[in-house]
């Protein structure tokens, strides 16, 4: 298995090692483990894993989740893929290519379709499962100019930025 079965999976599931939308803490520890960062406010918890960012609320009772997203852009920047990830997947490239990504979950059966092609990032839908992918469509968007098309250490057109699942916060279409 490699880093692209795991965003495909994330994609077409929902899920992260068996926990996705609805699971508790202790449920979020068991899959991702004890390496992470909260946050907590009134009523709701941030709980960051470097890869995964969970967010939970206590609105129907104990804290469970709402919502998941993996941050891939932050792996250009060395940050931390959680160990039982590691383990499952393997090692986890610095970017990933949506393209890739998109052939590989069109191959598990699912379709992902453009939701807003606006603006520097551009989302797009896996109608199947609700969830959302962010694609860098403008690396340089301030123009600033000191953009390096081949550093592989910044990131570049066509990268995913993130993964998004929250029924939350999309809604049924």
């Amino acid at each position: 298995m490699s880093d692209l079965d795991f965003y495909a999976h994330v994609a077409t599931r929902c899920d992260v090692l068996g926990a996705g939308i609805g699971s508790g803490l202790a449920a979020w520890e068991a899959s991702a483990g004890p390496d992470y960062l909260d946050d907590a406010g009134k009523g709701l918890l941030r709980r960051d894993y470097g890869l995964v960012e969970l967010s939970f609320s206590d609105a129907d009772g104990p804290l469970s989740c709402f919502g998941v997203s993996v941050q891939v852009h932050r792996l250009v920047h060395g940050l931390c893929v959680p160990p039982p990830l590691e383990r499952e997947y393997g090692a986890f490239a610095p970017r990933a290519r949506f393209e890739e990504l998109r052939s590989l979950i069109v191959s598990l059966g699912c379709a992902v379709e453009p939701d807003d092609l606006s603006g520097d990032i551009h989302r797009y839908r896996v109608p199947e499962s609700g969830a959302r992918i962010f694609v860098i469509a403008d690396p340089d968007p301030h123009g600033a100019g000191d953009y390096d098309v081949d550093d592989p250490e910044v990131h570049q057109a066509g990268d995913v930025w993130a993964l998004s699942i929250s029924p939350a916060w999309w809604g049924p279409r």
